[in-house]
């Protein structure tokens, strides 16, 4: 049977050269169609590790990673290099193992095959399989799923944002809409990581006494500001461009913003493909308090 390679819905010519003023995401529901069959794959072989039980080694950036990222990375690779094999991608593992392209492309793909992989060591239910397609420098579309309990969200450029439950076969049910609350709540919900909290988050948060917090582990926080259940969700640490791509491209499907320490749109292929500080938030006619000024220097073992 010949395979099936997809094609995005505009030339060649659109894809070297997209209008200034916008960026062209592909249809939602042929991305859908292509990716969540793999991704109902990548979930069983997490799932399948945590109940064999799960044993994590350390990698050179003093990051967990165990056999659950590798066999989830692979499936979603397969996948994409399937249905498009003209897109790079980025994704955690395999840069790990044979380093990053030192540059980024116009368009590419990033992977983050386990989101939150000390909340899965721990037996909890905050990780994540995240994918984002990324065109210059703006993520145009994201899915972020969970294996626990079979949460999925997803969302496209201009197009709509969802959330919804993903059998194991892949068939989503209870799908729907999401949009972000607005105006934000008073006082605000804020969401914070679970397992990265420090000092520099405590002070910014401080701008907020009143704020409801909420912790939750991995890009799920993104996700909780796009479906309106959260208002504000800071990061004042390191993390890596494909721990973040996904959920913000739902989040921002969904209505919101992210905005890096200087206010300006938070954006993708950095050098390293290495994030600096940033605030994402539902409703796009806030204005947060400003985030101090980031270090030089960050540890970047996330």
């Amino acid at each position: 049977m010949r395979k099936s390679v997809h094609r995005f819905p505009f030339t060649t010519d659109e894809w070297r050269n997209p209008p200034v003023t916008s960026h062209h995401a592909p249809d939602f529901e042929d991305m859908l169609g292509c990716l969540v069959p793999a991704i109902a794959r990548a979930n069983a072989e997490i799932m399948t590790v945590r109940r064999e039980g799960a044993i994590a080694r350390e990698k050179a950036d003093r990051s967990p990673v165990t056999i659950a990222d590798e066999r989830a990375e692979k499936v979603l690779l397969a996948a994409l290099a399937e249905h498009w094999p003209q897109v790079p991608v980025v994704a955690e593992e395999n840069a790990a193992a044979t380093g990053l392209p030192a540059d980024a492309a116009k368009r590419f793909f990033l992977v983050d095959p386990l989101d939150g992989t000390k909340e899965f060591l721990k037996g909890g239910q905050d990780f994540t399989v995240n994918v984002a397609l990324i065109e210059e420098g703006v993520p145009i579309f994201g899915i972020v799923a969970c294996p626990a309990d079979g949460r999925l969200y997803a969302g496209a450029s201009g197009q709509v944002a969802i959330r919804a439950i993903m059998g194991d076969d892949g068939r989503l049910f209870e799908r729907h809409e999401i949009h972000t609350r607005r105006p934000v709540a008073e006082p605000p919900v804020i969401v914070a990581s679970k397992s990265h909290r420090n000092a520099e988050t405590d002070t910014w948060l401080a701008h907020y006494p009143q704020a409801r917090l909420v912790s939750i582990g991995s890009s799920l926080k993104f996700c909780l500001v796009a479906e309106g259940k959260a208002d504000i969700y800071p990061r004042l640490g390191p993390t890596m461009e494909w721990d973040t791509a996904a959920g913000d491209a739902v989040l921002r499907a969904a209505g919101g913003r992210v905005l890096d320490a200087r206010g300006q749109a938070f954006g993708y292929g950095k050098p390293g493909f290495r994030n600096g500080w940033f605030i994402a938030f539902g409703d796009p006619d806030f204005r947060p308090a400003p985030l101090p000024k980031e270090p030089a220097e960050q540890g970047w073992h996330v």
